[in-house]
């Protein structure tokens, strides 16, 4: 059987508080792969079981990352890196500026009662968010969509 993947983008609504929590743990995630990046830049380590073995602890005491988080923050930096290596055919390091968070479905984040689930340093925030035209996405009633 094959596998599709959709990629949707939802907007969500966030109280000012929600914003300042979504954005912290947004730059956070920056700082941690910045850290790790530069670790990779000296050594061209991009095994995921050694930087795990040589980092988790710290992402967690750190950056107060959460597991999840921190297993993510290897995969961001790994997947940067063979980029760059991919397409610039050299070893460049790269710089996480701007803040990000990558998210792992039923982990990090969850659509669940018309509400976006979603991990930050200080715990889940459900936000409601709006997909209206994404709709059949989300419920499941199309097997194959035609996008």
């Amino acid at each position: 059987m094959e596998q599709i993947t959709v990629t949707a983008k939802i907007q969500i609504a966030t109280t000012p508080n929600d914003k300042i929590l979504l954005n912290e743990t947004m730059s956070v995630y920056s700082d941690a792969c910045n850290y790790v990046s530069e670790y990779v830049f000296r050594t061209h380590n991009l095994k995921q079981f050694s930087l795990n073995k040589t980092f988790y602890s710290t992402l967690r005491a750190k950056f107060d990352l959460k597991s999840q988080m921190a297993q993510s923050v290897f995969k961001t930096v790994i997947a940067k890196y063979k980029t760059i290596l991919e397409n610039q055919k050299e070893w460049r390091k790269p710089s996480f500026k701007k803040p990000q968070y990558d998210l792992v479905w039923n982990r990090d984040y969850s659509l669940i009662q018309n509400c976006f689930s979603v991990n930050t340093l200080n715990g889940r925030v459900k936000l409601p968010y709006f997909a209206e035209w994404m709709s059949k996405y989300f419920d499941h009633t199309i097997a194959h969509p035609s996008l």
